[in-house]
């Protein structure tokens, strides 16, 4: 079963609001680590709050959404473990996964409206990553990156 952890700051507010009457509707589990409000908070502290919940394990995938996507797709790939993309265009959410096996999905509320996120959010969670030899010695290169950079 899919459990996805979600989270946003006030930019990302009333489309993460939208999307989890969507994941409902797919009768996908979430956990919704905030933002609560539309009051202004600082994106980095969700971001950490539900990244660090993808590297425990708890769970394999996370939408996070702020104003533009950017910040949030930012603070998450400063995390070890944590392969973040801002999506905002179906074609880029199927080869994420496709090729760069994801496990962060991120968007912009004031860039894209509940339709396309709903068409995005349902290609990211169909789509399983290819386990070509070339992807896998991609994502190798990146985890080596990250023991030298963030050990």
């Amino acid at each position: 079963m899919i459990k996805i952890a979600l989270g946003c700051d006030h930019g990302g507010f009333e489309l993460k609001e939208k999307i989890k009457g969507f994941l409902e509707e797919l009768k996908i589990e979430y956990k919704d680590f905030g933002s609560f409000s539309k009051e202004a908070i600082d994106y980095p502290e969700i971001a950490i709050k539900v990244c660090s919940e993808v590297q425990k394990g708890n769970y394999k995938q996370a939408i996070l959404i702020c104003g533009t996507g950017i910040g949030m797709s930012i603070v998450a790939n400063k995390m070890k473990g944590i392969r973040a993309s801002l999506c905002h265009d179906v074609f880029s959410a199927r080869y994420t996964r496709l090729h760069n096996d994801a496990n962060i999905l991120t968007m912009g509320g004031r860039v894209i409206g509940p339709g396309l996120a709903r068409e995005i959010i349902k290609t990211w969670l169909d789509t399983s990553f290819s386990e070509e030899e070339r992807h896998i010695r991609r994502l190798s290169k990146i985890s080596q990156i990250e023991e030298q950079i963030l050990s």
